[in-house]
């Protein structure tokens, strides 16, 4: 039976779904602690749906402090509206190094350890072939060859120079564009959460437009582990194709019918190869994250993308406190060594093969 979407499965605007039931069972939370609804704020910042879930008893006010530091990092960091950290450094490419906060500093230093790590299959420098695409905007295009070349020729972390003494960022060329939509919903999400814990929060949901971090257990469920719903990469937002029981851990999911534009017949998803110019290819259809910071899913979900199933199951199986789920082209379902035997499957389009 396939399954249908289930409005009280869909906690999280635009989001995995989270189901509300209990598994292995951890220590429980006190029910006078609890809430007996969510306190509950949901914001569209960033270009996406921010929503974020308190439980606690007497908290509803950490919400307005989770939000203003949200707001915070979005205006340092969002690109397109001209006035953030992000384009003044792209403004200053070929120019001169540039000073920057903390925060930034702190994105900047994280994007550059994915680029390096990830042999530059994820480049944080990717900016001009993003804008060339506009994948996910009202002007998205197929470039032309040359127009793809052009853009790949700006591409390259190694001419970022970073300085740790002076915090400053300095892009060599002056055609390069830094593009940290990859990582920056992570970094944010994480900062929310560390709000959340500074203020002796320890049951909530942070959903930032996909990123979701889970904290604590399922206050219906009586002290168990959230049941955390799989995306289906082939329907809308809230379809899932199965669940896994999360705590105090991140889900980042990324597919290729998200975000797409199709030409003469041809889909081409917002997943792009910084190498060819063109939208990775291979067998995956989507790939969900597993992992205790949202920045790790991030960045890990486009190195982990671009492997392809083999290579990325490999990756994952010798990574440390990193799942994943892979879903194929043709709704096989792969699982990571470490959730064999914890994901459910609740959609019989599907077909769960590594499992023993």
């Amino acid at each position: 039976m396939k399954a249908k979407k289930n409005w009280d499965w869909l906690l999280l605007l635009f989001s995995v779904g989270l189901i509300i039931s209990g598994c292995s069972t951890k220590e429980k939370k006190e029910e006078s602690d609890l809430a007996s609804e969510p306190y509950t704020r949901t914001e569209f910042l960033m270009g996406t749906v921010v929503n974020v879930k308190i439980y606690d008893e007497g908290k509803q006010e950490v919400l307005t402090s989770v939000f203003d530091r949200i707001e915070e990092l979005s205006e340092k960091i969002t690109v397109n509206d001209g006035a953030s950290e992000v384009e003044k450094i792209n403004e200053q490419a070929g120019i001169g190094p540039m000073e920057v906060s903390d925060d930034v500093y702190s994105l900047l230093q994280a994007a550059y350890g994915y680029s390096k790590d990830s042999d530059g299959t994820f480049d944080m420098t990717i900016g001009p072939l993003t804008s060339l695409w506009h994948i996910g905007f009202d002007d998205a295009k197929k470039p032309a060859q040359p127009e793809i070349e052009s853009s790949l020729a700006s591409i390259d972390y190694k001419k970022v120079m970073l300085d740790d003494e002076q915090q400053t960022i300095f892009l060599r060329d002056k055609n390069m564009r830094l593009d940290l939509g990859a990582i920056a919903k992570g970094y944010i999400t994480d900062e929310a959460v560390k709000v959340l814990k500074a203020n002796e929060v320890d049951t909530a949901i942070v959903d930032l437009g996909g990123n979701i971090y889970v904290l604590g257990n399922s206050p219906r469920a009586k002290g168990a582990e959230w049941n955390v719903g799989i995306q289906n990469p082939f329907e809308v937002r809230g379809e899932i194709v199965g669940s896994i029981p999360l705590s105090d851990k991140t889900i980042v999911t990324s597919g290729i019918y998200e975000r797409f534009i199709e030409v003469d017949g041809k889909k081409y998803h917002h997943l792009l190869d910084p190498k060819t110019g063109y939208p990775f290819e291979n067998s995956l259809a989507g790939v969900s994250i597993i992992a205790e910071k949202s920045i790790d899913g991030d960045g890990l979900s486009t190195e982990v993308f671009s492997k392809g199933l083999e290579g990325g199951l490999d990756f994952i199986n010798q990574s440390k406190d990193i799942e994943a789920v892979f879903i194929t082209k043709d709704k096989s379902i792969y699982l990571s060594e470490g959730l064999e035997g914890l994901f459910r499957l609740n959609d019989d389009e599907f077909t769960l093969e590594n499992e023993q």
